[in-house]
């Protein structure tokens, strides 16, 4: 029995009243999943904020980040 039969009898087996709830649910549930925003990437995340990076200043920014990391395990 696939899960939407299993869903489907339970269903059934329900009054009428209750039927309705978990059709207004399953409503509910299709419409909050049709409102994610789609991914962005970090670039369009940054788009309205003005931030230009280039390819060197990036570099230049990891490289300080790990030179504190190079001497820890000599």
């Amino acid at each position: 029995m696939s899960l939407e039969q299993a869903i489907l009898k339970e269903i059934q087996a329900l009054p009428p009243e209750k039927q309705r709830e978990i059709y207004e649910h399953a409503k509910r549930l299709r419409g909050e999943s049709a409102k994610k925003p789609p991914f962005k990437s970090i670039e369009g995340l940054w788009a309205g904020l003005g931030i230009s990076l280039s390819a060197e200043e990036i570099e230049e920014n990891q490289h300080e980040m790990w030179k504190s990391f190079a001497g820890e395990d000599n």
